[in-house]
């Protein structure tokens, strides 16, 4: 029964001269051609016969939303409206603006509340705020 050999010989045949004539020279003669090659390779078959089946699947998922979640979403917009004609603007109207998406109960913020009594409130309080630094600056 053969194996794997744990050993092996190598012999080199050749010669190895050294001169030394005014200084050291070596020279080597005769070095042996060595061959290594694969000339046959064993003949190698590899066949599928059967694949196995593959199945990817996903269990069912559920997913139920019992109440849409606090939210106020600020949508920047910007639209343009234009004529142009072979390529040359001849008008063009820009629109732009915020459009809000609020899912919570709304309570306008104090810059969104337009109610002229509560503009004009605003503008007193606002009045009295500053008119001690006005007076002092005067």
């Amino acid at each position: 029964m053969g194996g794997i050999p744990s050993s092996y010989d190598m012999t080199l045949h050749g010669g190895v001269g050294v001169g030394l004539s005014g200084g050291i020279a070596v020279d080597i003669r005769n070095i042996p051609t060595i061959h290594l090659a694969v000339d046959t390779l064993p003949d190698i078959h590899i066949s599928v016969d059967r694949l196995p089946r593959i199945q990817l699947g996903l269990d069912p998922i559920e997913i139920r939303l019992t109440r849409l979640p606090d939210l106020r979403m600020h949508v920047p917009l910007k639209f343009g409206i234009g004529l142009s004609v072979l390529g040359m603007e001849l008008m063009n109207v820009g629109l732009c603006g915020e459009a809000q998406v609020i899912t919570e109960p709304y309570h306008p913020n104090p810059c969104e509340d337009c109610r002229p009594e509560i503009g004009l409130q605003r503008d007193v309080d606002l009045f009295h705020a500053l008119s001690p630094a006005l007076e002092e600056a005067a």
